[in-house]
């Protein structure tokens, strides 16, 4: 799977694949940011899809590589792309997870376990899954299911999409 795979180069933006859906499939507005590492290094990409014409996300789909703090979250604590989310939409309201499910995907040829993780807040759905090259891809929806479609529609996007200039 190429999505998989680390870049030898390596760009202004992040040192790994960023796997999300390609801006030019998405008919919304579209927001992308890197959670930097005191060293400059890339703790993280998230992208926030906007379908609500500027009423806030439909969508957060987040990439946080090994080592990333963002990933490190106390049992029932919201992963950073749910907080997100949540913070766009402008939503205060205390949300914890109150259980989980692991469930295969198919993706292509490529078979994936995802958690579908269950929160207090019910028009948020969130599934997480891990990529070969360690990767955690969460992926937040307001008000909207995510379904196995989804998944077939998540590619690499190209590094030039994260590079200053």
């Amino acid at each position: 799977m190429s999505f998989l795979r680390r870049r030898s180069a390596t760009p202004a933006g992040p040192d790994f694949d960023v796997l999300a859906m390609d801006p030019g499939d998405w008919p919304g507005n579209l927001g992308a940011g890197l959670l930097p590492a005191p060293d400059g290094s890339c703790q993280g990409v998230f992208l926030r899809y906007d379908l609500f014409g500027g009423r806030g996300p439909a969508m957060i789909i987040g990439n946080l590589p090994e080592g990333s703090p963002a990933r490190e979250v106390d049992e029932g604590e919201i992963p950073f792309e749910v907080a997100q989310l949540l913070l766009a939409l402008e939503n205060d309201e205390e949300v914890t997870v109150v259980g989980s499910e692991d469930v295969p995907v198919m993706q292509g040829d490529n078979l994936l376990i995802v958690r579908r993780l269950k929160l207090s807040e019910s028009r948020i759905s969130c599934v997480q899954f891990d990529r070969s090259d360690s990767v955690l891809v969460t992926i937040a929806a307001w008000d909207r299911p995510i379904t196995d479609d989804l998944y077939a529609l998540l590619k690499p996007l190209p590094a030039e999409l994260f590079q200053q200039g």
